[in-house]
C-alpha cells in the first residue's frame, strides 16, 4: 500500500504546485485537478513513483537524479497527456505554442522544472511523505482506493462524453448560485 499512498500524495502536492503556478502566473483556468471530485493530477504521481523506481545510487546523486528526472517525468508526462487524449478524449495540457515542445504535452521548459522539483520533492519532501505513509492506518485503504476508483470512472465517463475538461470545475456552478 505504500506505492498506493505515494501516488496519491505526490499527486495531491501536485494538484497544489499547480493551483500556485497558475496563481503566480495569472492564467484564466485556474482550476487544474483531473478528476471529478478528487483534488489530484495523477501525472505528478507516476512521476514521483517514476523517480522512486530509480536505484538509490541515482536517487542520492543530485547531479544524476537531475537528468533522470527530467527524461523519466517528461516521458510520463507526454505518455499521459497522449493517455488523456486517446482515452478520455480531452487535453489538459498544451505546450504546442512553447518551443522545444514534443507533441502538445512535452516541452524543455517543463522537462527542466520536473528535473528542479525532483531534487525538491527528493531531498526536502520524501522524508516527511515516507514518515506520513507510514502512520497512515490499514483500514484507510479500502475506502480511499473505493473512493478512487469511483470517481477515475465517472470522471472517465463525463470526459468521453462532454471531451470538455470544464465538466470537472462543477463546483463553480455552486459558487454562483450562492452568490447570486
Amino acid at each position: 500500500m505504500t506505492w498506493f499512498w505515494y501516488f496519491l500524495i505526490y499527486s495531491f502536492i501536485g494538484f497544489l504546485i499547480e493551483v500556485c503556478y497558475v496563481r503566480v502566473i495569472g492564467e484564466t483556468k485556474r482550476d487544474r485537478k483531473c478528476r471529478l471530485f478528487l483534488p489530484i493530477c495523477p501525472v505528478y504521481g507516476l512521476g514521483a513513483l517514476g523517480l522512486l523506481l530509480l536505484p538509490k545510487e541515482i536517487q542520492q546523486t543530485p547531479w544524476l537524479l537531475f537528468p533522470a528526472a527530467v527524461v523519466i517525468c517528461t516521458g510520463v508526462e507526454w505518455l499521459t497527456g497522449l493517455f488523456y487524449e486517446k482515452v478520455f478524449r480531452v487535453c489538459f495540457w498544451d505546450y504546442s505554442h512553447l518551443p522545444l515542445h514534443l507533441g502538445r504535452h512535452a516541452c524543455l521548459r517543463f522537462a527542466l522544472y520536473w528535473g528542479v522539483l525532483a531534487l525538491l520533492i527528493y531531498y526536502l519532501l520524501h522524508p516527511w511523505v515516507t514518515w506520513l505513509v507510514m502512520h497512515i492506518p490499514v483500514w484507510l485503504a479500502p475506502p480511499v482506493a473505493a473512493l478512487l476508483l469511483v470517481d477515475t470512472l465517472l470522471t472517465a465517463a463525463l470526459l468521453r462524453r462532454t471531451r470538455d475538461t470544464g465538466v470537472l470545475r462543477w463546483y463553480l456552478c455552486l459558487a454562483r448560485r450562492r452568490t447570486a
